[in-house]
């Protein structure tokens, strides 16, 4: 085998006596799911960046995951989402921050990178592209979840927000992302959320930005971060790990090591990543309590993960 690809669903506070049996099994089913799909682009000779946004896809369909479907709602009780797909061989890449309404914010990440001159785009300018090349829109009611409504009531009188994945996880996950290689030995990477709840609207992540949630290139490596987006927009942590492969020779292992449980520990910042080489070798650590991931590696060996 040729290819691997690996993903995630979230990182943070997820302890085994947070989770039912009925939803640990519901979680690990989302994550099927989403690594069956991107796998098996990879089979039929697909490009990286077309499985990483079959598995993203995926996880904006399941409820369960702050993406798409189950993006939480911010300050004023809108869902605005943030995605981003980057690809190896070329560096080129979509992004979309603060949109709404659109079913699948990473087909429009995708589509900014393939049908625009643009990088980035956001809010009412990124819809009205949306709407010019066709990509799907759901009404409100579409990413109405009774978990997240009740996870903003808790919080919308207030100046808090919570991070998607803090106390009761049962309720609350992070980030989506996915990373991949090719048969064509090309990498990619995909990230997609609802943000934080109650965030105040406008606010934007570091899925959406480019060397900091979300990064790709063939002589590196392929992120996709999920965690404390301020933090990880600080850090510049996707770029910093290629930084760290490509300038001081660093294994994938050792660059993300450093970035996860060093660099970003020691400025607070909570959460994980996933990544990928050019030669399949897969990491996905975190320095929280558990992430939500998946892989399937050069040997065709499929693993899931929560907790630590």
């Amino acid at each position: 085998m040729s290819h691997a690809i690996a993903l995630h669903g979230g990182a943070g506070t997820i302890a085994p006596e947070l989770l039912t049996p009925e939803l640990e099994k519901a979680y690990l089913h989302g994550l099927d799911l989403a690594i069956s799909a991107g796998n098996k682009i990879l089979l039929a000779n697909g490009s990286a960046t077309e499985a990483v946004a079959a598995a993203v896809i995926e996880l904006e369909n399941y409820p369960l995951f702050n993406a798409g479907k189950g993006a939480v709602f911010n300050h004023v009780g809108k869902h605005e989402m943030d995605a981003a797909i980057m690809q190896g061989v070329d560096l080129m890449a979509g992004t979309v921050a603060g949109v709404k309404n659109i079913k699948n914010p990473i087909l429009l990440a995708q589509a900014v990178m393939t049908q625009s001159a643009h990088v980035m785009m956001a809010g009412d300018g990124a819809e009205a592209f949306a709407k010019s090349v066709g990509i799907e829109f759901a009404d409100d009611d579409y990413f109405y979840t009774e978990q997240r409504y009740k996870q903003w009531l808790d919080l919308k009188d207030s100046s808090n927000y919570q991070l998607d994945h803090s106390a009761n996880p049962g309720n609350k996950m992070g980030t989506v992302g996915a990373v991949a290689l090719d048969s064509f030995g090309n990498i990619a990477a995909a990230t997609s959320t609802g943000g934080m709840t109650n965030k105040q609207f406008g606010r934007i992540g570091d899925s959406p930005v480019i060397g900091a949630g979300t990064y790709a290139n063939n002589h590196t490596c392929a992120i996709s971060c999920t965690g404390h987006g301020e933090l990880f927009l600080r850090a510049v942590v996707a770029y910093d790990i290629s930084c760290l492969m490509e300038y001081k020779g660093l294994s994938l292992k050792e660059a993300c090591n450093i970035v996860v449980m060093d660099k970003l520990v020691k400025i607070g910042g909570e959460g994980g990543l996933v990544a990928i080489d050019a030669k399949g070798n897969i990491e996905m650590p975190f320095n929280s309590e558990g992430m939500y991931r998946a892989s399937i590696n050069m040997a065709g060996e499929k693993t899931f993960g929560i907790y630590r």
